[in-house]
């Protein structure tokens, strides 16, 4: 009788995953630029994503932030950095928390150990909902103002700020990681459109570059 090996269904579903930008990945490299006029685009794959719901005043609250190890953001903009996850504020109820080391099912068993039984909180994968794309670079601030309405000047939009803004018509978190470095989020059907959006926002800068 031969015998025959079974991998774990998780391993085989690992392996069979394509990220929402995957097929752009070459576009991407092809779009990037260096120099002083320097921007790259990539897709950061696969970040575990956990909406949080908990209402204000609620003392689920205080125990959701000593699970994940940060005071939950308090305002518009703020971003809190945790045990290997990062918590961004979207409403005074409402918080994304990613994590890139996390599963999303061992973030959602985390969280949920710390709402109360009938509390008013939920806590929800949303991994799939997002992809991440990664734009960096001394021109990433002059793309993203191609088509983004906010006031992205440093001293408006600092390092580690997150927003729920627009990029070519495209809803997105904005999240200003470094001084030349954002993380945009969009819903992953909107991945191929914006991650378009910006191959050609970048083609200018590879002119001038080159030149």
């Amino acid at each position: 009788m031969v015998e025959t090996t079974i991998e774990p269904l998780d391993k085989l579903i690992g392996g069979l995953r394509v990220s929402p930008a995957q097929h752009l990945h070459g576009a991407f490299v092809d779009a990037g630029v260096t120099g002083a006029f320097g921007v790259r685009l990539r897709e950061e794959q696969f970040l575990t994503m956990v909406g949080l719901r908990v209402a204000v005043g609620s003392p689920d609250r205080a125990r959701l932030a000593k699970i994940v190890g940060a005071e939950l953001p308090a305002r518009c903009g703020e971003v809190a950095t945790g045990h290997d996850v990062v918590v961004l504020w979207l409403s005074p109820d409402e918080f994304l928390v990613i994590s890139q080391s996390v599963a999303g099912s061992t973030l959602v068993s985390y969280l949920r150990a710390g709402v109360s039984e009938g509390g008013a909180a939920a806590v929800v994968d949303l991994s799939a909902n997002r992809t991440t794309l990664r734009l960096e670079g001394p021109s990433a601030r002059a793309v993203l103002e191609k088509g983004c309405p906010l006031d992205l000047h440093p001293r408006v939009f600092a390092p580690g700020r997150a927003v729920v803004t627009n990029i070519g018509r495209v809803p997105v978190i904005l999240w200003k990681v470094e001084a030349d470095s954002y993380r945009i989020l969009p819903r992953a059907s909107y991945a191929d459109y914006l991650g378009r959006w910006l191959v050609d926002a970048m083609a200018e800068f590879k002119v001038l570059g080159s030149g």
